[in-house]
């Protein structure tokens, strides 16, 4: 398997110019194109249209040179949210068939699933976790992957809406449309920590999704958006099979302030710094109020949402470390890593 990765800065959620002077300078093939992830100026929050805007550019884009259907195929995990100094930008994810003669070294594969579309009574419940779960494991398949080199696993998942809830035929677990993105979130990384073994699923109840902060994964990363029904999950990790020149490592940042556990990640890898592609990060204020034994109001703020403030405190400690304000940070870590804290992953090149 010969995987790619390309990091794109943006001028804007429909900016797809630098995708473009890709494709047109014959470095990229988009119909190699798996899966894009990509950070939006929005606010990340329900009502952030930024990320279907972006996903309707790029499917516009693409079709023109692959055909309607084959962008339809492609993994868009849009997160919402630049606070601070991250930057906005597309991830963009090909993959190949090695050539015959190609060097084959330990280095990074994937495999990617859409699940089946979720009405909005199974959203954030055991229902999206087995399915989840199920999705998560055909992915780990078709890369090619065990469970224990599995590094990270994107899902991109549905929110219930005031509109989807009022045509739903059966009633909605969630009447609030906030709190279906972190209870989205949840079930999500639940579905994934069941799927590379890190918990069983008998573990995993109803009741304890959103409830239980023992239960997390050290892999998973979850984005709720408005802008689909299913679930959408790329899986990446390192084979032996791979032709990419690309590795991936992980780590998880115990709080949000855990510079420790951006190096660890980075030193997974075993590449040096300046190799480094891009790094993905969760977010989340300590729902227990307090970080490194002191007192942080980020959840009392009526004003401004938690997930932004923490957003922008993961962005800048990620972008200290790496020397680079464009990365990756999704904010709600609901079962994403300990409380507080969030699973991260780093890739880079190997030559």
């Amino acid at each position: 398997m010969n995987v790619k990765v390309f990091k794109i800065p943006q001028a804007g959620p429909d900016d797809v110019s630098g995708l473009a002077a890709f494709v047109q300078a014959g470095k990229l093939n988009p119909a190699a194109i798996v899966a894009i992830l990509g950070k939006t100026e929005g606010n990340g929050c329900v009502n952030d249209f930024t990320r279907g805007f972006a996903v309707q550019s790029l499917k516009t884009y693409l079709a023109q040179h692959i055909g309607a259907s084959a962008a339809q195929r492609i993994i868009y995990v849009m997160s919402g949210g630049t606070e601070g100094v991250i930057s906005p930008h597309l991830t963009v994810f090909t993959r190949e068939d090695a050539a015959p003669d190609a060097a084959r070294d330990w280095g990074l594969v994937l495999g990617v699933h859409h699940t089946r579309d979720f009405a909005p009574a199974e959203v954030g419940t055991l229902a999206m976790v087995h399915e989840v779960a199920a999705g998560t494991t055909a992915a780990i398949a078709q890369a090619g992957l065990t469970p224990e080199h599995v590094h990270f696993v994107q899902v991109k998942c549905p929110l219930v809406t005031a509109s989807r809830r009022a045509q739903a035929t059966e009633s909605a677990v969630l009447s609030d449309s906030y709190k279906s993105m972190a209870y989205s979130r949840g079930a999500s990384a639940l579905g994934v920590a069941i799927a590379v073994g890190e918990l069983s699923p008998d573990a995993v109840t109803a009741d304890s999704i959103c409830q239980n902060d023992d239960l997390y994964s050290a892999v998973a990363s979850a984005s709720a958006g408005v802008e689909l029904l299913n679930c959408e999950i790329l899986v990446l990790g390192n084979a032996p099979h791979a032709a990419s020149g690309f590795v991936i490592g992980h780590s998880v940042m115990q709080h949000a302030l855990d510079v420790d556990a951006v190096q660890a990640a980075i030193a997974h890898t075993q590449q040096p710094l300046e190799r480094i592609i891009n790094v993905f990060a969760k977010a989340e204020a300590d729902p227990r109020g307090t970080i490194l034994n002191r007192r942080h109001t980020m959840l009392d703020d009526s004003d401004i949402s938690h997930t932004r403030m923490a957003r922008a405190v993961v962005g800048a400690v990620v972008a200290s470390v790496v020397g680079d304000p464009m990365v990756y940070v999704s904010g709600g870590s609901e079962h994403q890593g300990p409380p507080g804290g969030g699973a991260i992953a780093v890739i880079s090149r190997t030559r």
